[in-house]
């Protein structure tokens, strides 16, 4: 249920197209206000199809989503004025310029003119000086600019970011965080689809996974790398070894085919997950190493885990 520092509340939503295709099932999210929420799902989850649901360009089969305390489907002019959506597509009009663009935007959803902020978003998105030059003059790197400052113009509570590092170059990707960081600590909630995971680890507050039309987690990023992150460790030996002894049975240990290296992996839940105890062991039974080192799963690890399908795995 909506609770006071929600701002998007997604209840019970379904969506299925006149073909019979379910693209969403039953999804419950309430996204917090002032939060970086990161969507992530593989091609064909249902990302896009429920940022369009929420943007009101498709309606929902069943359910109700509820945009800053209005009603989508019967408040629709009232719930998009609060959304800016940066679309994953390069759509602009050619022949205009990147201010007259901007501007117009704005006006679409009854905002009174405001050069002074039209100005400010240009600068931080380092387009102020193409503002006289038509659409169509420009790269696609500075057309998505151009989309990110549609988005903002009419200074939207909650913005969607559909893939907004798609083909873009590096200083647009680090114009564009620095922005939404700036744009969270005002307020503004953040919603963002990316296939680059390393930006979702290292912006987000929240992750929810997608698959096959059904939201399967959505967590705190932090209890996410905990609870489903793995840590290994990796010895490398002093003197190659046959065959793991009965006293180490007790421990998952991985043995490499030359038997010069051991892995252990465990659960980041536990920290020191017995590894004192262990090297004790691997002494004791004569076994001794010439260096060590630990790796931690990254979120794209946890990513393809989540995501795999168990149906084609038992093909």
């Amino acid at each position: 249920m909506e609770t006071v520092d929600t701002v998007l509340s997604i209840q019970g939503v379904g969506k299925v197209y006149a073909g019979g295709f379910q693209a969403l099932k039953n999804i419950n999210l309430d996204i917090r206000r002032g939060e970086i929420f990161a969507l992530l799902g593989p091609n064909g989850a249902g990302k896009t199809t429920l940022i369009s649901t929420v943007c009101g360009m498709t309606t929902p089969t069943v359910g109700r989503i509820i945009a800053n305390g209005h009603d989508t489907v019967r408040q629709y002019r009232q719930a998009r004025a609060c959304i800016g959506l940066v679309p994953q597509e390069l759509l602009t009009d050619s022949f205009e310029t990147v201010w007259a663009t901007v501007t117009f935007s704005r006006g679409l959803f009854g905002k009174a003119p405001n050069p002074a902020y039209i100005e400010k978003i240009l600068k931080d998105l380092s387009l102020w000086d193409k503002k006289d030059s038509k659409m169509l003059e420009l790269s696609g790197g500075m057309k998505r600019r151009v989309l990110i400052a549609k988005a903002l113009s009419h200074e939207p509570q909650i913005l969607f970011l559909d893939e907004p590092s798609a083909g873009v170059d590096v200083d647009l990707r680090h114009d564009m965080w620095r922005l939404v960081r700036e744009l969270r600590e005002s307020g503004t909630t953040i919603i963002l689809t990316t296939h680059y995971l390393e930006e979702a680890e290292d912006m987000a507050d929240r992750i929810g996974v997608i698959r096959k039309g059904e939201l399967i987690v959505v967590e705190d990023k932090a209890v996410l790398m905990r609870q489903l992150g793995r840590k290994e460790l990796t010895l490398n030996l002093t003197q190659p070894l046959g065959s793991l002894p009965q006293a180490l049975a007790r421990w998952p240990l991985t043995l490499s085919h030359d038997g010069q290296t051991l892995s252990y992996t465990f659960d980041t839940q536990n920290d020191d997950a017995g590894m004192a105890d262990l090297l004790a062991a691997l002494v004791a039974n004569g076994i001794h190493f010439k260096d060590l080192r630990t790796m931690e799963s990254s979120l794209e690890d946890i990513f393809v885990s989540l995501v795999k399908d168990p149906e084609a795995e038992a093909l």
